[in-house]
């Protein structure tokens, strides 16, 4: 598995790169493809979201799960997927709350969020592999020693990010950042079983650029236009 990351990742990661969990991470994913099972997403898109927001560039993190179980849904970002997928209920819900929060036009039915991650959203999942129609299946194979460290990295080298937190799983991952040089942002899951138990009238997304605007960042767009492939 040839770990493709974009240089200012590589240097703050270094040292997770060469422990014994990742080479058995590593071990554990080759050991999947010999036997015959179907990985999502595929391997040249595994450190996606790292290749496309340049760690020096991120400003805010939305945290997943794991990537979709689907036939093309997954391209290493967390929620997103590809042109010509049609857009999972959780991020038809996240259109909808951005649409009320900030009352811009989002699309139906595209639901690639590359724009977003270009300008900064580190959209990451804590596992960053899946096996086809199995969802959770890799939680336990060690992703989440190397996404924690991802948090904690952007938590100790950077300031003033934005982390939405959204359900319980995300939340559990707050212990990892310093409330002191961030905003953390918590609220219910956008999916379909409780995007109304909190997550809808959030504002998140508001609230994030209102941040960045008070420390001198650029806000985010979060308008998406079916711009990319």
């Amino acid at each position: 598995m040839d770990v493709q990351i974009e240089a200012g990742w590589k240097a703050a990661l270094q040292a997770e790169f060469r422990q014994p969990y990742f080479t058995d991470l590593v071990q554990f994913l080759k050991n999947e493809k010999r036997s015959g099972k179907v990985i999502y997403p595929p391997g040249s898109l595994i450190f996606n979201a790292f290749q496309t927001t340049p760690f020096d560039r991120a400003r805010v993190v939305i945290l997943g799960q794991d990537p979709y179980h689907g036939p093309g849904q997954a391209h290493g970002l967390s929620f997103s997927v590809p042109a010509g997928i049609k857009p999972p209920p959780s991020l038809v819900n996240i259109f909808k709350e951005i649409r009320a929060d900030l009352g811009v036009t989002m699309p139906d039915g595209y639901g690639n969020l590359t724009g977003w991650a270009e300008q900064g959203v580190l959209l990451l999942n804590a596992a960053l592999t899946v096996r086809a129609n199995e969802p959770f299946s890799h939680a336990g194979a060690g992703w989440a020693h190397f996404t924690d460290a991802v948090i904690r990295t952007l938590s100790d080298k950077k300031n003033h990010l934005v982390f939405l937190l959204w359900g319980k799983f995300a939340q559990e991952k707050q212990s990892l950042i310093d409330p002191g040089k961030h905003l953390v942002l918590k609220a219910a899951h956008p999916s379909p079983f409780s995007a109304d138990k909190g997550f809808f009238g959030c504002r998140h997304f508001s609230k994030a650029n209102a941040y960045h605007v008070q420390y001198g960042i650029d806000p985010i767009n979060w308008q998406i236009t079916e711009t990319h492939g």
